[in-house]
């Protein structure tokens, strides 16, 4: 009989575990600012036959994390962690105020700190667990008007090959995924929309956007690696992508 688990997402997007018929094996804590925002995610899962329990969660403050994260491993071992905060903004540089400069940080670097680090405090005394990071292409560059964002997301990366090389040889897995493209979600859409128009979203090429079914296998792929090869680093992006 297998073995009950929990998986536990902090997120402020498309939570890669979206309509993952996967989920199954496992109960879905997922918290984001506003949990309400959380009921397609539930709608998914649940049609998939998953469990999935949705909260409000502020990522930032190091008792949210760790009050949600202990819930979790309360229902069944924590078995998996994914950190998924965005932030993503574009301000030229000299508007970008220390405001938006320290709040980004806290969100896309500091608040993924949080969660890894008290993820790790739980399955360190069992010896097992994953630990993945939603990265960007600013994870690897800084564009044009992405100072804040691209700081924060390379601060993140650094976080997770640290967490990676110390924990690994404890039997956590610690990964970052570069997802370098859009995901395919009513927000993305519209952006696109608001800097495009509507004949743009209408008339999307087939390789702009990642589904977020798509992404959910690529996490689900650095899941299921044998513990003797794993990777720390995976990037995704659609075929026709440039880069």
């Amino acid at each position: 009989m297998r073995q009950p688990r929990s998986s536990a997402q902090a997120t402020s997007s498309a939570p890669p575990l979206r309509a993952s018929s996967r989920a199954r094996a496992s109960t879905v804590f997922a918290g984001r600012r506003n949990g309400d925002k959380l009921a397609p995610l539930v709608a998914d899962i649940e049609k998939a036959g998953g469990k999935v329990a949705a909260r409000s969660l502020d990522a930032r403050q190091e008792a949210d994390i760790a009050a949600f994260l202990r819930e979790a491993d309360g229902h069944a071992p924590l078995d998996v962690c994914i950190f998924n905060i965005g932030a993503n903004v574009n301000f030229p540089i000299l508007d970008t105020t220390e405001r938006v400069f320290h709040k980004v940080w806290e969100m896309a670097c500091y608040s993924g700190f949080l969660a890894g680090r008290e993820a790790a405090r739980l399955m360190l005394p069992r010896g097992k667990g994953a630990i993945f990071f939603t990265g960007a292409t600013a994870s690897l560059r800084g564009g044009i008007g992405y100072a804040a964002f691209a700081s924060a997301k390379a601060g993140l990366r650094a976080v997770a090959q640290a967490a990676a090389r110390e924990l690994g040889p404890q039997n956590i897995h610690v990964a970052h995924l570069v997802i370098d493209s859009g995901v395919d979600t009513a927000w993305v859409r519209e952006r696109i929309k608001e800097r495009e128009g509507a004949e743009a979203v209408a008339n999307l090429a087939p390789d702009r956007l990642m589904r977020p079914e798509a992404v959910a296998e690529a996490y689900w792929a650095l899941y299921s690696q044998p513990r003797d090869a794993w990777s720390s680093e995976m990037e995704i992006r659609p075929f026709g992508e440039k880069w």
